[in-house]
């Protein structure tokens, strides 16, 4: 499998599962499935840390490839968190360029970052860790605020970011909207139009947040980094169809965890 920065430099797109439940079973369930990535969430999903270990080996015991939203912009956690294993991070709420730099200090080894050495996990799967995070580790800032809008040329220069993914609740809601169903609406169109955009000048790959629904129109978008669904959403969606077709009746429309 090729990882997701070759995919990226190849210029193709990645589909991707999330993970907000802590359960290896789940992970391991998830990863055989055909995505380019599956995401552990401990920032908002209910996964703390050791879950993460566990489900990080889950998913490449099924052959796919985690990555994690950490909790922070913390050096300790993102750092930790590659030596757990993890093939890329996801780092919330970056808002400006020096807060884009400490992403890539703490996610990258000297002389591309200061990340410390001690890949625990990792090392025992990768021989020549160094080499191997060198060109593997994906470095993904997340794009969810309108300051981060307005800064997006100033973090998108910041040499050693890969992507950035756009948390479409949070973004919609500091622009003043409701977190959830504001396609057409230009004020948020608009600006996903701005960061896909902006990402395309400065040759870094757009990903967002989705549901299956949604994954035509954020392609459509020029996003190249698409969520598809995650497991709490689609164990809720499964549950609403089959009660709905016990009754004879078609399931509601697919919504929600958009964050």
């Amino acid at each position: 499998m090729s990882t997701l920065r070759e995919t990226w430099a190849a210029g193709g797109e990645t589909l991707g599962l999330w993970l907000s439940l802590p359960t290896t079973v789940s992970a391991e369930a998830t990863a055989l499935q055909p995505v380019d990535y599956v995401c552990i969430d401990t920032q908002h999903g209910a996964i703390d840390y050791q879950a993460s270990v566990s489900m990080i080996q889950a998913i490449e015991l099924g052959g796919g490839t985690p990555i994690v939203r950490v909790p922070w912009n913390e050096p300790g956690i993102i750092g930790k968190t590659l030596d757990a294993g993890a093939h890329g991070v996801i780092v919330p709420m970056v808002n400006d360029r020096e807060q884009a730099e400490a992403v890539v200090r703490a996610a990258r080894y000297v002389p591309d970052g200061a990340r410390s050495w001690g890949p625990v996990m990792a090392a025992m799967r990768h021989a020549d860790n160094r080499s191997w995070a060198a060109e593997t580790i994906a470095v993904i800032p997340m794009i969810e605020t309108g300051e981060a809008v307005s800064n997006l040329d100033d973090i998108l220069t910041v040499p050693g970011i890969d992507a950035i993914y756009v948390g479409p609740a949070d973004l919609a809601i500091s622009l003043g909207l409701g977190p959830a169903g504001n396609e057409g609406d230009p004020v948020f169109d608009g600006a996903l139009e701005t960061i896909v955009a902006a990402c395309r000048r400065h040759g870094v790959v757009p990903g967002i947040h989705s549901t299956g629904a949604l994954t035509p129109l954020r392609r459509a978008q020029g996003f190249r980094m698409i969520t598809v669904t995650s497991d709490a959403l689609a164990m809720r969606a499964g549950y609403a169809s089959e009660l709905a077709a016990s009754q004879g009746e078609a399931a509601g429309e697919e919504s929600g965890d958009l964050y």
